[in-house]
């Protein structure tokens, strides 16, 4: 790892961020913002974010969905219905860089949570609003979570075996990645320095990760379809195969790649078959190379294939489960696993991804409900 200086701010320190949001993509944008530095106050109804009450796992009082996803913060609440909730609001909107939401968008307009809103407090907020369809889109108050999305813009559709049924994501993907762009797009404005509005739609953000099968369907009317073993559409070999103790994933894309690969496995025959001897090859000729794949892959314990493979170059990983995946050496060495201190508990999380050389990232654990009651922002 890199040396990080002990004690740092972080490269948003200075910054201010209100942030009125709710459960996770929201949040999730809050904290990545929290943990690079800026300072975010946090404003809640009365009776608190829905997500301190999500899950089943509480640790020292403590909700575990709540504060993975809301460390770094403080927290305030405010009834931004009354005229009290809505002067002390404004108050914090005047010192404010930045303002994050997720609400729909009705109560985003009704308690006057957007630029043409708050601009005569202070005309540099940037102000970016995360929803389901937009900010006035024609579906603008549809009710939507990730599901929904997910279901929408095809990708339900694109998961799973091909004869069997659609499938999700295995987690929140939507949420998260619209939680990454609302944060790019709010500092973009923040940079600008003029204030303004990001409008962030669940929905686009989707559509906009589809990027090369939308391509090949908007240009070439090419339908994009399930592939079995959750197979590339066009590299071979690139899926899921059955190990001899259980499943990897093998990506194989330059010929040099494939030659190294023909040679380690003994089949030099390969490098030169009409069938499969380019890359382009390969994938015309799919129903032909899986099969002989498929028996080979058998005969080699998940991490035999990676001791054999990974040292050529080659891209192959043994399938992990999430215990796996954190207790690695590798999660470890990028200081992943995280804790959460305060004066009650050690609480373990996973950490800001974003490692900037030079900082070290400081992560206190999440606020309880209104515990800065009277918070503003340090000058």
């Amino acid at each position: 790892m890199p040396n990080y200086s002990p004690i740092s701010p972080g490269p948003l320190n200075g910054k201010k961020l209100i942030e009125v949001s709710h459960m996770l993509m929201g949040p999730y944008c809050g904290m990545l913002l929290a943990d690079l530095g800026m300072e975010v106050i946090k404003i809640e109804p009365p009776d608190g974010d829905i997500a301190r009450t999500l899950g089943p796992h509480s640790i020292d009082g403590h909700n575990a969905y709540f504060v993975s996803l809301n460390r770094n913060k403080k927290s305030i609440t405010l009834d931004l219905t009354t005229d009290e909730g809505r002067k002390k609001f404004h108050a914090l909107v005047a010192q404010a860089d930045g303002l994050i939401t997720n609400l729909r968008p009705g109560a985003i307009n009704s308690l006057g949570l957007t630029y043409d809103k708050l601009k005569h407090i202070n005309p540099k907020i940037a102000c970016v609003a995360m929803t389901g369809f937009g900010l006035d889109s024609i579906e603008s108050e549809r009710p939507a979570y990730d599901y929904i999305i997910q279901a929408l813009v095809g990708i339900m559709d694109l998961t799973g075996e091909p004869d069997g049924y659609p499938t999700k994501a295995g987690y929140s993907a939507v949420d998260n990645s619209a939680g990454i762009m609302g944060a790019l797009g709010l500092l973009a404005r923040i940079i600008e320095g003029k204030g303004g509005q990001v409008d962030i739609a669940m929905h686009d953000v989707m559509l906009s990760q589809l990027n090369y099968l939308a391509g090949a369907w908007l240009n070439a009317q090419e339908k994009p379809v399930r592939q079995s073993l959750s197979a590339h559409p066009y590299i071979v070999p690139a899926q899921v195969f059955a190990s001899a103790d259980g499943w990897l994933t093998l990506f194989i894309t330059h010929d040099n790649f494939w030659n190294k690969f023909c040679e380690i496995i003994n089949k030099p025959e390969w490098i030169t078959d009409e069938r499969f001897c380019t890359m382009k090859k390969r994938g015309e000729h799919r129903v032909s190379l899986i099969p002989l794949l498929n028996e080979m892959m058998k005969t080699k314990t998940s991490n035999e294939w990676e001791a054999l493979l990974i040292p050529l170059g080659i891209v192959v990983a043994g399938i992990k489960n999430l215990s796996e995946a954190i207790s690695s050496p590798l999660t470890k060495d990028r200081e992943m696993v995280i804790k959460l201190k305060d004066d009650e508990t050690n609480f373990l999380s996973i950490g800001n991804p974003i490692k900037n050389i030079g900082y070290k990232t400081t992560y206190n654990i999440s606020p309880k409900l209104n515990q800065d009651p009277n918070a503003q922002f340090e000058s």
